[in-house]
């Protein structure tokens, strides 16, 4: 094993997760700045995104471009939205702890608490707490799945209520994700290495130091939709370019497999010739939002 975490992948050098698009409009009534958490003294915030004739579920969707969440792709997330909003879906676009500053392990314990948050408020959203699902592209598609395959029990004796909350959600629909961070070991370089540049504190030294070798592989395995998808897993949809060669579409490929052989609800639609992320891509929001409809229309599968 190299310094680098076994799990540092070509999955970070990624770019915006859609492609901009016409304004949304009519407009939509938005929220901004909902503070969901703190990490390290710092809010963690979403977007709520009201549609016009609210149909009772809502989308959370991951907005990450190699990790790094910050406001400046809050307009491309809003408007990549407009499929869902236009289906009634109230939208919930979450920024999570962004890396350089924050590593994996943490983003996606900030994915778990933004559903558990939403859920929690459900009622004040207008929200059924059963009909939520998650997307993303890239790294957002790798959080969303996350939540759909590794979703956690609330902690009953939490003192924070929201964290008695399950972080599970009903359905996926994501774009070209990552799943099995061990096979794609080495593939990231440089900066977008640091996310997977975990330090744990270590009680002999009282200093943040790199995990050992067999940590980083259990952490890699632990961080992967493949390694935890199952019967219990939400119903996925992905769709990858078969030309991906940041993200190779055998990662989407490996986790249809497994959850078809569970008896999971999955799809998997194959993009001819498209790369990591491709030009007009925001047309192809509105079969995710399919996805929805076919998936939370009524809540049809246990959220754990």
């Amino acid at each position: 094993m190299t310094a680098r975490a076994v799990f540092a992948v070509s999955l970070l050098l990624v770019v915006p997760q859609f492609a901009p698009a016409a304004e949304v409009a009519p407009p939509y009534a938005v929220t901004e700045d909902v503070v969901y958490g703190r990490r390290a003294g710092l809010a963690l915030t979403l977007d709520v995104i009201e549609p016009k004739k609210p149909n009772g579920a809502g989308v959370i969707v991951f907005v990450s471009a190699g990790y790094r969440s910050d406001r400046e792709l809050m307009p491309l997330a809003h408007r990549a939205s407009a499929a869902f909003l236009d289906r009634g879906y109230t939208v919930f676009a979450v920024l999570h702890g962004s890396q350089p500053k924050f590593t994996l392990p943490e983003i996606v314990e900030d994915a778990h608490r933004a559903v558990r948050y939403v859920r929690h408020h459900a009622k004040r959203f207008g929200i059924d707490p059963d009909r939520i699902g998650a997307s993303g592209g890239s790294a957002g598609g790798h959080l969303a799945l996350m939540v759909g395959c590794a979703g956690r029990a609330g902690n009953p004796n939490a003192k924070d209520p929201v964290e008695r909350e399950r972080s599970g959600v009903g359905a996926v629909a994501c774009f070209f994700p990552p799943t099995d961070l061990l096979e794609l070991e080495g593939r990231a370089t440089g900066t977008f290495a640091a996310p997977f540049d975990v330090r744990e504190l270590d009680a002999r030294t009282g200093m943040y130091e790199r995990v050992s070798s067999e940590r980083r592989r259990e952490l890699g395995r632990e961080l992967s939709p493949l390694t935890h998808a199952s019967k219990c897993s939400a119903p996925a949809f992905v769709m990858h370019g078969d030309k991906d060669n940041l993200v190779p579409i055998e990662q989407s490929r490996a986790l249809v497999t497994k959850l078809q052989k569970c008896g999971t609800a999955c799809e998997l639609v194959v993009k001819l010739g498209a790369g990591h992320f491709w030009l007009g891509i925001e047309k192809d929001v509105p079969v995710l939002a399919d996805w929805f409809d076919k998936h939370l229309a009524t809540q049809r599968h246990p959220v754990r």
